[in-house]
């Protein structure tokens, strides 16, 4: 048998074979790869080599794909199917895969061929794209410590390995801490309030267990309506306790994030003053669209002066609902989901619960679909691959023609061997080999509630949101048209523009033209009436002052920790988080939130100094979208030039360049604010 037919993570002349797939393959393939990839580099390094694209970036891109999409795969399990087998090999492997990117990154001789190459006639007779990858390199090289004296680059690779250890620790910690806690429930007249299909869900969860009652875990689909819906504030407040202290202090030691956060930050810290900045900050902006810590900061603080009179306003009319209809004299954090869904309820005459009988799963693709179709010309179909899990299902995205564009895994439900959140994660980039097209294969990842009593699953309309948000990203995957693998689909895109898409896909969510094909009770199959339409139009804005000044304290935390926080000073992350919220906050947490304790973003996700990259591309996405305001919400014009102007080009221009080619300006955040129902206090 061949080493592949042995190996199904050494197979790459297709999709991968997870039914094939075992934990035992994860380490012979990686040492392959690694001895295969060093081997390459040793010949790409010969002074006999030409500093050429064709002798030594193609084959060095080639040697790395085959390397990202193994560990790929095995990253990707580690995220969907977790294991103990599989993270004991996960962890195992990964500083291995760590060490060689460093010593890559640190490759002189390739960083010298690289400088060579952009200096030679021939960079001049490269397309944009090629142009663009040398450009990222030789700046990448330095932001790997390429020019370091050696003991400096040793402690670098050190440092590097050590962040990758503490990231999968980090996020480890935050899954076992979420799936260690649950709440029985014996007594059925302590869950009034809380809606049919969750509770089918967590009375299937107990008798899982072999128990009788009702089981509610810290995952989203059961915490967040039990946080809406539960009458009983003495178990909301045992839930939100649970939640906000996961992985912290208050649970098993082995589990406490709190440390992983110190060395984390002192990490950072010190690579960033190993490449001659000043902080981590620093260092997280040289590849975005933002030049400085201090110009993100003056953006977030704008934005919160201007939120702030809005967020105060929301927050004081749920205090006064609360008082004056709920009997809660003092409203306390576990009380804010509560109080807000009544608020809701109340003031537009309506719940999440009614808008959700509204939107089976099958409807909501069918109409996301129609979407796209509709505004990029093409055509989704269900296709056939093997899967991770019974419930994943795989399509495939083809032009007017039948040409294959490019295919994705949709893997929507929470499972206990999931991480929790939702993501888009890349299988297969597109590149030319050749005389043929390889084209892209995309991850979607959500957690939403699996079906349950014979009923197809439901969608809150927020899930909708969710789930256009993952597909934006994954059609910023697919739909690109670089041949380049370097800025092909979302590679080399700087981080606070990769949420445009994202984003930009949430607001035809909104649309009455997509609501009414898209929506189908679950019941009586009639579509979504417009009069509760309008409702939730009219709610669209609901809270949004108070939406928006929580991102923007996590931004602030977030930006502050990487740029002007001392982690040996004499003030604690938590003492940062709670000055930034004395500033920004309106609703003020309870003294054992530990927040910081599960912000998987910044310090198992990459978005360390960049969470704010959200709000950033908010603005874009925003005023991208007015222009299908103004011409059609399905205008199918405007969508070519979408995706000609920004999702085709990928990474092979700079960000802003692409937002001005589309729009024919720069941005503005005008329609972010009118957005956000924000104009004028």
């Amino acid at each position: 048998m061949t080493t592949t037919e042995l190996n199904p993570l050494l197979d790459f002349t297709g999709l991968p074979r997870f039914s094939a797939i075992e934990a035992e393959h994860i380490a012979p393939a990686v040492e392959l790869l690694l001895s295969e990839n060093r081997a390459r580099i040793e010949v790409l390094t010969r002074p006999g080599t030409p500093a050429t694209w064709a002798d030594f970036v193609a084959p060095l891109e080639d040697a790395n794909e085959r390397l990202a999409r193994a560990w790929g795969v095995v990253g990707h399990l580690h995220g969907v199917l977790d294991s103990p087998e599989l993270r004991s090999a996960y962890n195992a492997n990964q500083p291995k895969v760590v060490q060689y990117y460093t010593e890559l990154g640190q490759n002189l001789v390739l960083f010298e061929k690289y400088k060579a190459l952009k200096v030679s006639p021939e960079y001049a007779a490269l397309v944009p794209a090629q142009c663009k990858i040398v450009d990222n390199e030789i700046r990448d090289f330095r932001l790997s410590g390429a020019e370091l004296a050696p003991s400096m680059q040793r402690r670098f690779a050190a440092i590097s390995e050590e962040l990758a250890h503490l990231a999968t620790k980090f996020s480890e910690n935050l899954l076992d801490a979420t799936k260690a806690f649950a709440l029985h429930v014996e007594d059925q007249s302590k869950l009034a309030g809380i809606p049919e299909d969750v509770l089918e869900t967590a009375r299937a969860a107990a008798d899982k267990d072999g128990k009788s009652g009702w089981k509610f875990s810290l995952q989203a689909p059961a915490y967040v309506p039990f946080m809406q819906y539960a009458a009983e504030r003495e178990l909301r407040e045992q839930m939100y306790r649970a939640y906000v202290t996961r992985a912290s202090e208050f649970g098993k030691p082995e589990l406490d994030n709190t440390p992983l956060i110190t060395q984390i930050l002192s990490l950072h810290h010190e690579a960033a003053q190993l490449l001659g900045y000043a902080n981590h900050a620093e260092v997280s902006l040289v590849p975005k669209m933002a030049q400085t810590p201090r110009q993100v900061l003056d953006f977030l603080n704008d934005l919160a002066a201007k939120a702030l009179p809005f967020a105060r306003k929301d927050y004081a009319e749920l205090g006064e609902f609360a008082a004056a209809e709920l009997g809660l004299a003092q409203l306390e954090a576990w009380d804010l989901a509560y109080a807000s869904e009544k608020l809701r309820a109340a003031r537009y005459a309506f719940s999440d619960q009614e808008v959700k009988q509204f939107f089976p799963e099958a409807k909501v693709m069918q109409g996301m679909f129609r979407v796209v179709e509709t505004i990029f010309g093409v055509r989704i179909r269900p296709d056939a691959a093997e899967t991770w899990d019974p419930a994943v299902r795989f399509f495939r995205v083809s032009d007017l023609h039948g040409n294959l564009l490019g295919q994705f895994y949709l893997d929507p439900y929470a499972r206990d061997t999931k991480r929790g959140g939702a993501w888009m994660d890349e299988a297969i980039s597109r590149r030319r080999l050749g005389g043929r097209v390889q084209t892209p294969v995309a991850y979607l990842t959500c957690n939403f509630s699996a079906p349950v009593g014979g009923k197809p699953a439901l969608f809150t309309h927020d899930e909708v949101l969710t789930l256009f948000h993952e597909f934006g990203h994954g059609l910023h995957h697919l739909l690109t048209r670089v041949d380049y693998l370097g800025v092909s689909g979302l590679h080399g895109v700087e981080w606070d523009a990769v949420e445009l898409p994202s984003q930009f896909m949430e607001n035809f969510c909104w649309e009455w033209e997509v609501l009414a094909h898209m929506t189908a009770h679950v019941d009586s199959g009639e579509p979504l009436p417009r009069a509760l339409y309008d409702k939730m139009l009219a709610a669209k804005n609901f809270q949004s002052g108070m939406q928006t000044v929580r991102q923007l304290e996590f931004s602030l935390f977030d930006m502050h920790l990487h740029y002007d926080f001392d982690v040996n000073g004499g003030k604690t992350p938590q003492q940062l988080l709670d000055e930034i919220r004395s500033r920004v906050a309106v609703a003020i947490p309870p003294a054992y939130n530990r927040f910081q304790n599960n912000f998987s973003h910044i310090f198992a996700g990459g978005y360390g100094a960049g969470y704010y990259s959200y709000k950033w591309a908010e603005v874009l996405s925003a005023d991208a979208y007015g222009l299908f305001e103004e011409n059609g919400v399905l205008d199918d014009r405007s969508g070519k030039r979408f995706c000609d102007e920004i999702l085709a080009v990928g990474g092979s221009r700079p960000a802003l360049e692409s937002f001005k080619a589309f729009r024919g300006r720069e941005p503005t955040v005008d329609a972010l604010l009118r957005h956000s129902g924000m104009i004028g206090a």
